[in-house]
């Protein structure tokens, strides 16, 4: 990874942390309400909801498992998966029950919180994740700024799907993508450490 990919996820934590202190105050009210008017309702977006959805996610997990198994037998890659996406949708779940707010009051809204999105935290995670081994050994840098540019753009419609929808608000989208990419990082962290450690000892 890029050096300046691990100061930006301290960045997105503080960002996190920012929005869980103030999203109750009326400046993150206005943002969010101004960026429901603004995507609201959207057919086009509103299409992207299908690929953040939790099935989804498991079937293109399995595949991602599967294939760096038959590749490379990449053991610490499918451990990378499995904390990446596995652990992170386990994150975003207990950080919906501790600070339960409150989903955006539209009928037949999901009952279950709200903050962080799930759609745009684990959306990332998986969609970094697929970036990431796809990247890893690619020496062609035009793929993968190709790659990686094709990965945000669909990562922000994903999270945007569910502003579309009503089902979150913006910040709850916003916190979503922090968290998830802070935690990205974390993970690739241990997986380029551990690589290091591996490398030393067998040469």
């Amino acid at each position: 990874m890029k050096k300046w990919f691990y100061p930006l996820s301290l960045v997105t934590l503080l960002g996190f942390a920012a929005l869980f202190l103030y999203f109750n105050t009326t400046e993150i009210a206005q943002f969010d309400s101004q960026m429901s008017q603004l995507f609201g309702d959207n057919k086009v977006i509103v299409f992207f909801h299908y690929l953040g959805d939790t099935k989804f996610i498991i079937f293109i997990t399995l595949l991602l498992i599967v294939y760096l198994w038959f590749r490379s037998k990449n053991y610490r890659g499918m451990l990378f998966v499995l904390l990446s996406i596995g652990f992170g949708n386990v994150l975003n779940q207990m950080l919906k029950k501790w600070i339960e707010r409150e989903r955006p009051d539209v009928p037949q809204q999901l009952e279950t919180f709200s903050f962080p999105s799930s759609h745009a935290m684990v959306g990332l995670l998986y969609l970094f994740t697929i970036a990431y081994f796809l990247t890893e050994h690619q020496s062609n840098k035009t793929r993968r700024i190709l790659i990686w540019l094709v990965t945000i753009f669909v990562t922000v419609m994903v999270g945007l799907s569910r502003i579309a929808e009503h089902r979150h608000y913006a910040s709850d989208v916003l916190a979503g993508w922090m968290i998830g990419y802070s935690w990205f990082v974390i993970v690739a962290l241990w997986y380029e450490y551990r690589n290091r450690v591996f490398k030393k000892y067998t040469q």
